[in-house]
């Protein structure tokens, strides 16, 4: 459907040097055939500036956000990295710190960070960012620089079909339950402590554990291991729908690749893991709970290839994620806004 605006903004004002009328510049539609996520914004002429428009149309854009749960934008004129920062700054207002980390990125300019600095030939599960800690972004986005050659698209999910897919008990026992994740640093694997929590001092750390619930004890050698109990189930501050909120699968020790699971295995105790999770009281989640739930990521799951110059807007609570293998070179960056911590627990 093509759309008009009640605000009216000049063509000049949104790049538009030829005479087109404003309703024109836009089209939205769903960028899969029976599939409400992502939607698809396009300009459908060149050179109509993001930013610009963006400004002129943010109920909209809320409006179908809470919707969908996720919007591509495409064909706009996006000139550069500056440039998806200050879109993001629009729609959302400032960027956050990754903090409390979990992916390798490296910062490329203010808070804008590559997607993954993970290997290529790795694939990365769907999972909301940051779902593990006590705080974690409302919206994110990815701005692709460059397509890769071959793979490399960023898998997305509905959160709310997702928990609706998963068996009662199954909710149900996560929901009385919780998560905890156990996490171990400084052995050589993963990422060290002091990228984390982004400080070389062990009184910042602390603090932030006791800030964020996280208990944690100081092994040898400069050694950390910290456990959070979490909720799995979480309500949309927004729309009140209950939402799979969590890293249970993502975690998990199971969801690594049989190579590095064994050597991993081989290395460490189970206690000495650099990732993994359990009940909230601690008992393990069971293999056929945790198949059933990659059963229903994978079943929910929707794939498009990235075109250059696209940028994809999430709502972080109500869409999960992932990062297909590729091949050739990628350029993938992400950007994190509107932090929030309150969950409310399904009943």
């Amino acid at each position: 459907m093509n759309i008009s605006h009640s605000s009216q903004p000049s063509l000049k004002s949104l790049g538009i040097p030829k005479r087109q009328a404003v309703k024109d510049l836009v089209q939205i539609t769903p960028l899969i055939a029976d599939n409400s996520l992502p939607l698809l914004i396009q300009a459908t002429v060149e050179g109509v500036n993001l930013v610009a428009w963006v400004a002129n149309n943010q109920k909209l854009i809320k409006k179908h956000l809470i919707k969908h749960g996720g919007i591509l934008f495409r064909n706009f004129q996006v000139k550069d990295i500056a440039e998806f920062e200050q879109f993001i700054q629009e729609v959302a207002g400032e960027l956050l710190e990754y903090r409390d980390r979990s992916s390798p990125r490296s910062a490329i300019q203010g808070k804008i960070y590559t997607s993954t600095d993970h290997p290529a030939n790795q694939q990365i599960l769907l999972h909301s960012e940051n779902s593990y800690a006590a705080n974690w972004p409302l919206k994110i986005f990815f701005y692709c620089v460059k397509p890769a050659q071959q793979g490399g698209e960023t898998p997305i999910a509905d959160t709310r079909k997702i928990y609706q897919r998963i068996s009662p008990q199954i909710r149900e026992k996560f929901a009385e339950k919780q998560v905890m994740y156990v996490r171990n640093f400084g052995d050589g694997f993963g990422l060290p402590w002091q990228t984390v929590f982004q400080t070389t001092n062990r009184e910042d750390v602390e603090e932030f554990c006791h800030q964020n619930s996280i208990e944690f004890e100081w092994k040898a050698e400069n050694k950390l291991r910290t456990y959070a109990q979490r909720p799995a189930i979480a309500k949309h501050p927004i729309t009140g729908e209950t939402v799979w909120f969590n890293h249970a699968v993502f975690f998990h020790i199971s969801s690594l690749e049989i190579s590095i699971r064994e050597e991993l295995l081989a290395e460490f105790s189970e206690a000495d893991l650099p990732h993994n999770t359990y009940y909230g009281d601690g008992s393990p989640i069971e293999p056929e709970v945790l198949d059933e739930i990659r059963a229903v990521y994978q079943q929910e799951t929707v794939i498009f290839p990235w075109l250059s110059g696209d940028i994809l807007m999430l709502d972080n609570m109500l869409t999960a994620h992932g990062r297909q293998p590729f091949i050739g070179d990628r350029k993938v960056v992400v950007g994190m806004a509107e932090a929030y911590s309150k969950v409310l627990s399904a009943e």
